[in-house]
């Protein structure tokens, strides 16, 4: 008979990459960095607890960054009262949120909460200044492919509005 202990108990032993650079692997932002890129990143990296409930940010604040999932589930929202509450985004262990204070200093334009216990890694505005003064190069590559995600995103929204158009018409 297998005990699921003992195969668990190795699980991940020779892995030479932590979890937080497989966390980093899976968001668009880095992709193609190489092993050295990824271990400077996680330097700069900051990781963040939630409760479920939670606020990790308020429409209307300040924007410092963006949030990757490592564990746990996050509700992109508008409106904070539960009866006017109107659900973005569901998100889960490797999506992203809050990229667009990267580029900008215009506040928050909605709510993110926690649905559960959520452990998050932020990448702020100051960490891709410092990044950018150490490594010019490394800090244009996530500008070049935050730029693709953003357009990527864009581009979605643009066929959501033309798609309630057409319903609206007919």
């Amino acid at each position: 008979m297998k005990s699921a202990k003992w195969e668990n108990i190795f699980k991940g032993w020779n892995r030479s990459e932590s979890e937080t650079v497989l966390t980093l692997k899976q968001v668009p932002v880095f992709k193609n960095f190489s092993n050295k890129e990824f271990s400077e990143l996680e330097k700069l990296i900051h990781h963040r607890k939630y409760s479920s409930g939670d606020f990790i940010f308020k429409n209307r604040a300040p924007g410092e960054g963006m949030y990757i999932i490592m564990h746990g589930l996050v509700k992109i929202t508008i409106g904070t009262r539960a009866n006017h509450e109107n659900i973005l985004a569901e998100l889960g262990e490797g999506d992203f949120f809050g990229e667009l204070a990267l580029f900008d200093d215009e506040p928050r334009s909605a709510n993110a909460i926690a649905t559960m216990d959520t452990d998050l890694l932020g990448f702020f505005t100051q960490d891709l200044m410092t990044l950018q003064e150490r490594n010019p190069v490394l800090g244009q590559k996530i500008l070049f492919n935050l730029g693709g995600v953003l357009g990527e995103r864009l581009r979605g929204t643009n066929n959501l509005l033309i798609q309630a158009q057409n319903k609206k018409e007919d």
